[in-house]
């Protein structure tokens, strides 16, 4: 996961140095502007501070995510998170088809639910409506990409019979929520995504999981949902158990400095996981 900015490494360059290395994703996140007044506490500082200056600097996911699109060619693009409720649900619909389409099929939607209430607010988004919101966003979205004549009803979205193309070569764009794993937000992935996408400093991971699992379940679902874990260390013995317990993927931070010297970095994480793997094979 690279934290684009207007600064260091391009998230072309980035995803391509990625996909030489061997990862199989590439995440980048998303924010429309943060406003200066705000009552909205961070979830890492719990006040009104930022634990980084890139929150004022981040790119579009989207303009990002395209400039890879031509110098790579296996790699997934991704989101963690985006915010689909600060867009326009049909002209986002459009962008991310768009995008699958280019990619060959290679985009995962990783949405949040948006901690800042202020800049949800700057976009119309009550922040006690914003799950309401987002629920609406993807089911006016889903019928998009897939519907030869889509329409749509609701508090937040509401178009006619319409068509749209191209759709997504996916016949699903994955849906993964990145958000603290409560039993609510178990319940509202099983509803509505397709797996969980943990935050940075989350416990109990294995206990969650088998909780997201039960939900799943009782929702009806077949399968099992995609867990994607942020930031754990490289290490054999925590690899392992995050594996054990049902995650799917792991994500790491990039650093956002020159390209060669994440490249160097990039080089030396993955010969760790290589190592990490070899270990317990």
């Amino acid at each position: 996961m690279l934290f684009t900015s207007d600064r260091g490494i391009t998230p072309a360059d980035a995803a391509r140095a990625a996909e030489t290395a061997g990862f199989d994703t590439f995440y980048v996140p998303e924010h429309t502007h943060i406003p200066i007044r705000r009552s909205a506490p961070h979830p890492r500082t719990g006040d009104a501070t930022l634990p980084d200056d890139r929150y004022l600097r981040t790119l579009d996911p989207w303009v990002a995510l395209a400039t890879a699109v031509p110098v790579t060619s296996r790699i997934r693009l991704a989101t963690a998170v985006a915010l689909p409720v600060e867009s326009d649900p049909i002209t986002l619909a459009k962008t991310i088809a768009s995008l699958d389409h280019l990619s060959g099929g290679r985009v995962t939607l990783g949405v949040g639910f948006g901690w800042n209430t202020d800049e949800l607010a700057d976009h119309g988004v009550p922040g006690a409506r914003r799950r309401t919101a987002l629920r609406e966003y993807l089911t006016a979205m889903r019928a998009l990409w897939t519907e030869e004549e889509a329409s749509h009803e609701g508090e937040f979205v509401e178009f006619g019979p319409s068509w749209a193309w191209p759709k997504p070569v996916q016949a699903q764009v994955p849906v993964l929520v990145g958000a603290g794993g409560t039993e609510r937000t178990f319940g509202w992935i099983a509803r509505h995504a397709d797996g969980w996408l943990t935050t940075p400093s989350e416990e109990d991971i294995e206990a969650k999981i088998a909780q997201l699992h039960g939900s799943w379940r009782a929702e009806g679902r077949t399968g099992d949902p995609e867990v994607i874990a942020l930031g754990p260390r490289p290490d054999p013995d925590g690899l392992a158990r995050l594996a054990d317990a049902g995650v799917t993927e792991v994500v790491f931070g990039l650093p956002d400095r020159e390209p060669a010297e994440v490249e160097a970095w990039l080089g030396r994480l993955a010969g760790k996981l290589e190592r990490a793997t070899s270990v317990r094979s």
